[in-house]
């Protein structure tokens, strides 16, 4: 008998008709600079924006949802972890003040279904839009035999813009100021190897009511990453933002430390006070259900906090009408302290060279 790539496993007609929708979904992302669709072998992006910059810079950012994906999977709900897919990597490229320009993204899949993909697209979409960044192609790859044939990956790549001189540096952050952390809306990508492991997750329990949520566990875990760019963006012609630390993998303990001056400044951590803002209720079960010992959870999670700013003690009441009123719940969470002054706070959860929660 004949072999055909369908009889492998693959079926190409299946992609032709998942590019057709993920045209759709893309175009309601594009820019003006833009200047080739989706379905080339290349996407090409004009920078002629960079000639009004004294010394512009690209900025780039890759990541992907990690197992979260478990989580749609066990739900077959696909249309939010694109969104997660997007945040996660926006939300790196603005913490140096870049613009989010393009993103591509990249789906691998155990069987091309139209429809899935579609849903996935929507996410990544939606999350372009919130972003103002236009998505301009990827990859979407069927691999029968590598993933199962309900499982798939995904990934962005995103390109960003910043004039050097407007670029948030590490180097302006001093002692005296604030941090001011933006909310988060739960869990956002982050940690779910260790969720999985504690909640056990299936579908019954996924599909569980949980009244201190106020949904059921599954739609609370699967709420997308919220994407701050355009909030941070905005700020940027209204005050000085010193440095900027997007809580992801590694939570408070890895995250915050990396928005300080480093070099011949080493002496400057970070003083995080408990208390100083709502920690959502998920993360209260989270370390009740596994017995999470407090520096493990800021060493893992966000804790209700997906941004930090550090800005001068004099643009805090700045910085938090401003965010008020782009609909962001804000807090001064801590402020930049010499090192040696960390060691005399009293009940300290975690303390390092360059953070001390207490």
């Amino acid at each position: 008998m004949s072999q055909t790539y369908r009889s492998a496993g693959v079926d190409v007609n299946a992609g032709y008709n998942a590019v057709q929708l993920i045209k759709k979904r893309a175009a309601a992302t594009m820019r003006d600079e833009v200047f080739s669709g989706i379905g080339g072998f290349n996407a090409m992006f004009s920078i002629a924006a960079a000639k009004k910059m004294e010394e512009p810079m690209l900025v780039s950012g890759t990541d992907g949802v990690g197992t979260k994906l478990k989580v749609a999977f066990v739900m077959d709900k696909h249309d939010t972890v694109g969104q997660d897919c997007v945040a996660m990597c926006v939300n790196d490229i603005i913490c140096s003040g870049a613009e989010p320009l393009f993103l591509l993204d990249y789906i691998a899949c155990g069987k091309l279904v139209p429809s899935k993909i579609d849903a996935i697209v929507c996410g990544i979409a939606a999350g372009c839009s919130l972003a103002g960044t236009a998505l301009v192609g990827g990859e979407t790859a069927e691999m029968p035999g590598f993933y199962k044939e309900f499982e798939y990956d995904l990934a962005g790549f995103v390109v960003g813009i910043v004039d050097k001189a407007r670029a948030f540096k590490t180097t302006d952050v001093q002692v005296g100021d604030a941090l001011i952390g933006i909310a988060s809306n739960g869990v956002h990508s982050n940690g779910f190897s260790l969720i999985r492991k504690i909640m056990r997750l299936s579908e019954n329990s996924l599909a569980e009511f949980i009244q201190t949520l106020g949904t059921t566990l599954g739609e609370e875990l699967l709420k997308p990453t919220r994407i701050y760019a355009k909030t941070i963006l905005s700020l940027k012609d209204k005050l000085r933002i010193h440095s900027v630390s997007h809580i992801t993998g590694g939570g408070f303990i890895e995250n915050i430390p990396r928005m300080l001056p480093a070099g011949d400044r080493p002496g400057a951590a970070a003083l995080i006070r408990r208390g100083s803002w709502r920690i959502h209720p998920i993360f209260d079960i989270m370390r009740a259900t596994g017995d999470i010992p407090e520096a493990e959870m800021f060493n893992i999670f966000n804790m209700g906090i997906g941004m930090v700013m550090a800005v001068a003690a004099e643009d805090v009441q700045t910085a938090l009408s401003a965010l008020k009123k782009s609909g962001e719940q804000a807090y001064v969470i801590g402020e930049v302290i010499s090192g040696d002054s960390a060691a005399a706070q009293e009940s300290v959860v975690y303390k390092s060279k360059g953070i001390c929660i207490c």
